[in-house]
């Protein structure tokens, strides 16, 4: 069974950073991307960000560009979001995904727990 695991969320003033980290625990397992999803109260689940895991294509929501970066460290089979210039709307709780593509969330099937953002302004 593989599991993702998510670390780094927590509270921040606005204009400041946060990393979130997610590496899959459980069985050796290799997924075609990975990305972070997030889910405000009361909004539906969007798309942050993704990586091909194998040539680290990233893209990004319109939200986030300039302000957040995806990474992955396949050595350690690790990926990152550095997020930067936090605001309030960032606020929500941040999901790790994994599978063959990362796009649609009905179609994704692996989750990390989720962690906290809250950015106070």
């Amino acid at each position: 069974q593989v599991q993702l695991v998510e670390s780094g969320g927590g509270l921040v003033q606005a204009g400041g950073s946060l990393r979130l980290s997610c590496a899959p625990s459980g069985r050796s397992f290799s997924f075609g991307a990975m990305g972070w999803f997030r889910q405000a109260p009361g909004k539906e689940r969007e798309l942050v960000a993704t990586i091909s895991w194998s040539g680290g294509t990233a893209y990004y929501a319109d939200s986030v560009k300039g302000r957040f970066t995806i990474s992955r460290d396949i050595a350690k089979n690790t990926m990152y979001l550095q997020m930067n210039s936090l605001k309030p709307e960032d606020t929500a709780v941040y999901y790790c995904a994994a599978d063959t593509v990362v796009a649609d969330p009905k179609a994704v099937g692996f989750w990390g727990q989720g962690t906290q953002v809250t950015v106070a302004s």
